[in-house]
């Protein structure tokens, strides 16, 4: 436990630090997902969820596989992807509250009338 606080200070960062922070974005974002009820809220949630996946891509490869590029270019196709499903969900949800006003989860079964 010693040699983790010793890496901390001498600038060098253990890969279980960045682990640490990836589970935190992964969960609170898992959290937001599922107790929101704005779609918005939803959305950044999402988007916690794949920066954290993002995290751990560039972490493993950059500690298992330091002279590949692999996890960076995953973690860049992850990010383009996240871009369009994001300009997706924008003008889906711009729709849903040009229609009803609010962009409520509940208030979504309106839409069927």
């Amino acid at each position: 436990m010693g040699d983790l606080f010793t890496n901390f200070f001498s600038g060098i960062i253990p890969m279980e630090a960045y682990i640490a922070v990836s589970l935190v974005m992964f969960f609170s974002g898992i959290y937001g997902f599922i107790s929101r009820k704005s779609l918005l809220m939803i959305l950044i949630s999402i988007e916690l969820i794949l920066n954290s996946i993002d995290i751990n891509f560039a972490v493993f490869n950059r500690y298992l596989y330091p002279e590949q590029m692999e996890g960076f270019f995953f973690a860049l196709f992850t990010i383009a992807i996240s871009a369009c499903e994001t300009a997706v969900a924008i003008a889906i949800v711009i729709n849903i509250y040009r229609n009803l006003n609010n962009v409520e989860v509940d208030s979504l079964n309106q839409l069927k009338e």
